[in-house]
């Protein structure tokens, strides 16, 4: 991995209001350390944490408003959907009356960034089967949100296909399967272990980083 590069790629995912440039949904994330140079004559794999707060710029409310603000009136005087503000690269979409934004650093890649819009997009059209607008966002908060952690957890890109998270968000959790029943060279075997591998993986990416 490139020297500024990280895991933690995704700083946030916020949702306005383009009426009045209203927070509808926000979400920032914070990396929980990061390497620092040690002292001279210090052993190469020690990682020494650094203060949380010094990795997001916006930790508070009041913070995450005037960045929220100004990121709409950015918007407005824009042609496209991505820009550079607050030294941030954020990636957006506006649908009906609402504007989604994804937000990272200057050192990571546009490409991620805006799978990840495209991702958020797409899965809110398949999930409401109607127009992505502020009312229908309000009244299905919970499965929004649900949705959002499903493609990115704690700043980390998990999932970028769209029929993949919507599954996820309108299937009830999965109890543990037995594999003895799975039978691995017939097709429905085959998806069934890849499904769990992946719900497996998702959760070792949760539980592990």
């Amino acid at each position: 991995m490139s020297p500024g590069m990280s895991l933690y790629s995704i700083n946030a995912i916020v949702i306005l209001s383009s009426d009045d440039g209203s927070r509808i949904f926000a979400k920032y994330y914070t990396p929980p350390h990061h390497a620092a140079p040690g002292p001279a004559g210090a052993e190469e794999n020690v990682i020494a944490p650094t203060v949380a707060s010094s990795q997001n710029p916006y930790p508070d409310k009041a913070s995450q408003v005037r960045f929220e603000k100004g990121l709409l009136a950015k918007t407005a005087k824009q042609q496209g959907d991505i820009l550079l503000y607050d030294n941030r690269v954020v990636l957006y979409k506006c649908e009906s009356d609402v504007a989604l934004y994804v937000v990272g650093s200057v050192d990571d890649n546009e490409i991620m960034l805006y799978n990840v819009l495209l991702a958020l997009r797409d899965s809110l059209h398949l999930l409401f089967k109607q127009s992505v607008d502020k009312r229908t966002i309000i009244e299905n908060y919970d499965l929004v949100s649900l949705a959002i952690d499903e493609i990115v957890d704690e700043g980390i890109p998990l999932e970028t296909d769209p029929t993949i998270v919507v599954q996820r968000c309108s299937k009830a959790p999965s109890q543990d399967v037995n594999l003895s029943r799975i039978d691995p060279f017939s097709e429905q075997g085959v998806n069934n272990l890849a499904q769990l591998g992946r719900a497996k993986l998702t959760d070792w990416l949760r539980q592990g980083l």
